[in-house]
């Protein structure tokens, strides 16, 4: 919360400005933290206010300004304005019954406090809508739309810290044991999971770790996990753990929590990256099925092209018509110690090879053009050159004169040097000067293997089903990929700026909530454009919220707010993808307009 009067900027060295989104914020340096990990210290911010456009060396502040500045003068009348007179009110609509439907509040009461869980909503919402999770930012935020809190109350960046800090495990556990408990675990449904890693500017974060880190490799990280029921399009469940901990071997605790949820009858629908024998004994022992791709050209999934290319892909009983591809089954053992036979789904696409081709053959001219640029002068390229070059040089080598001690040397330092001086003999040693690049000539062979694997892509499944129900199956998991690449886009999550353990598992847990929310909003929207026929390029996530964050309500002399104006087309199509119409839409603004006023009136009375 701003307040609508100006202040002087202090003027301190621990004060930094930062422009976003058109907007300079002031930030003041309030503490410093050592890091062990880089022998750095890291400064802790917060924001105080915001600079006024029309002169830079002032600011409206906000509360923390209050905080850190006690002392500060202030007009006599300070005229404190509880929020915008222009609230974005679309959005909040949407996000609000999609929480209704889904039950969350409700469980969310169950273990935290009312005023806990109204600020851990606006946390959600402000997350999905501004495609930001810093916590500086989201008192701007607040100012600008209506609350989950009760009485709308505005809270500072300080108090959002603090409330991270406090979201306990028992409190996080139990909302996820809890949104489980109310699956039918009598269905067999299919889980798609998906794990990323995000970086970790931290202090004292534990499981923070050095590992394959997907963005930076220089920073520690957090593995991060969904579970995601494809059948049902539904999240079900996250993890954390140390970024030293490979996906690979996370996996065997997953089907120990899918176990302990009560989940009876899944599969799991898995990338490569979880291609291991002892994964999928252990998925047997629990009587779990699972789907994985052999993208690439694995010796598994080579051995079988090679085997049954030219068998079935001009087949029209193996053509599957809605996916553009044609596809065939064969029975076998994944490894020799298997104790039972998959069933392997061996796929041609004709658009695929095409697609293929043309970026094996666009990759191996900028190669060649690279080489080429380079011969005859000193350079040596990378291994992913040599993979499909023979490449070569010229060495320059230089005969040097070098010092050989051939005594034992004495002990102590000036024993050491004397002998040295006294004994060293000089001998002629060969060392490379320079290597010049001479040229590069295509490894044929090489290129013609994999040319001759091009179109062709693996599919296991240790359930029996055909080649399309398998394929069907799989791109099921189209969802959740798209989940996961939401996360990293609208949620702030390359890295967590977080200094605790608690800070941390907060996020994840909100990131959590926010992702179903968003997910349902996407599913929704799908549904609709299938209703439409059409892809309008307003009916993705962002540019639907976007386009409903125009819907405004605007307070006037009366001091009520009122719809700006009526909605548009374009707004109504992205409406009735949640069963909204405009006369809905005016109804919910009704109610936030009485349940404002009741609060400004409730504050008028108090003094306020």
């Amino acid at each position: 919360m701003y307040f609508n009067f100006l202040v002087p900027v202090p003027v301190s060295s621990k004060i930094v400005r930062q422009t976003k989104n058109g907007v300079t914020y002031i930030d003041y340096e309030y503490e410093r933290i050592y890091i062990k990990e880089t022998g750095y210290t890291k400064p802790r911010r917060s924001t105080i206010g915001k600079q006024s456009p029309d002169d830079p060396s002032m600011m409206w502040p906000n509360q923390n300004y209050l905080k850190f500045f006690p002392n500060a003068e202030l007009p006599e009348t300070m005229g404190r304005a509880l929020r915008s007179s222009c609230l974005r009110a679309g959005g909040y609509i949407v996000i609000d019954k999609m929480l209704e439907k889904s039950g969350i509040p409700e469980m969310l009461s169950h273990h935290f406090t009312e005023a806990d869980k109204g600020l851990l909503l606006d946390l959600v919402a402000y997350s999905i809508l501004t495609e930001n999770n810093a916590g500086q930012y989201y008192p701007d935020y607040a100012y600008n739309h209506p609350l989950f809190t009760r009485d709308m109350t505005l809270y500072s960046d300080t108090k959002v810290s603090d409330f991270l800090h406090s979201v306990t495990a028992d409190q996080r556990i139990g909302f996820l044991n809890e949104w489980n408990q109310n699956r039918d675990h009598r269905e067999k449904i299919y889980i798609s999971y998906d794990a990323t890693n995000k970086n970790c500017q931290a202090g004292d974060v534990d499981f923070a770790e050095y590992g394959y880190a997907k963005d930076d490799p220089s920073k520690p990280i957090i593995n991060y996990a969904v579970a995601y029921d494809t059948d049902n399009r539904e999240a079900l469940w996250y993890e954390e753990y140390p970024g030293s901990v490979n996906d690979m071997s996370q996996l065997r605790y997953t089907v120990q929590r899918a176990q302990g949820y009560g989940y009876k009858h899944i599969g799991f629908i898995l990338d490569r990256g979880y291609f291991d024998r002892k994964n999928f004994e252990y998925m047997d022992e629990c009587g779990y099925s699972f789907i994985i791709v052999l993208k690439g050209y694995k010796s598994l999934a080579r051995e079988l092209i090679l085997e049954k290319k030219g068998t079935f892909e001009k087949k029209r009983s193996c053509y599957i018509r809605e996916e553009g591809v044609a596809g065939t089954t064969i029975k076998r053992k994944m490894f020799e110690t298997d104790k039972k036979e998959r069933y392997f789904h061996l796929y041609y696409s004709i658009s695929r090879e095409n697609r293929e081709r043309n970026d094996l053959e666009e990759n191996l001219k900028k190669m060649a053009d690279a080489m080429k640029r380079q011969e005859g002068r000193e350079y040596q390229f990378s291994e992913r050159y040599a993979e499909y070059y023979n490449l070569y040089y010229q060495t320059v080598t230089e005969k040097v004169q070098v010092i050989k001690d051939e005594k034992p040397k004495e002990e102590g330092a000036r024993q050491k040097k004397k002998q040295k001086n006294e004994n060293a003999q000089p001998e002629e040693k060969e060392i490379v000067k320079q290597v010049i690049f001479l040229c590069g000539k295509e490894k044929t062979d090489v290129v013609e293997a994999e040319t001759n694997l091009q179109g062709y892509f693996v599919i296991i499944t240790s359930d029996e089903m055909t080649a399309e129900q398998a394929l069907r199956r799989y791109h099921s998991r189209d969802t959740s990929e798209k989940l996961f690449r939401a996360d990293k886009s609208f949620l702030e999550n390359h890295s967590f700026r977080v200094y605790s353990n608690e800070s941390v598992a907060a996020k994840v847990f909100i990131a959590f909530i926010a992702l179903i929310i968003r997910n349902r909003i996407f599913n929704a929207l799908q549904d609709e454009m299938k209703v439409l026929g059409t892809k309008p390029n307003f009916m993705t996530v962002p540019a639907a919220l976007r386009e409903l964050e125009k819907i405004e309500m605007v307070r006037l002399t009366d001091n009520i707010y009122h719809q700006d104006h009526a909605v548009t087309k374009t707004q109504k199509t992205i409406l009735k993808a949640f069963n909204m119409d405009a006369d809905y839409i005016g109804y919910r603004i009704e109610k936030l307009q009485q349940e404002i006023k009741r609060i400004t009136d409730g504050l008028a009375e108090k003094g306020a």
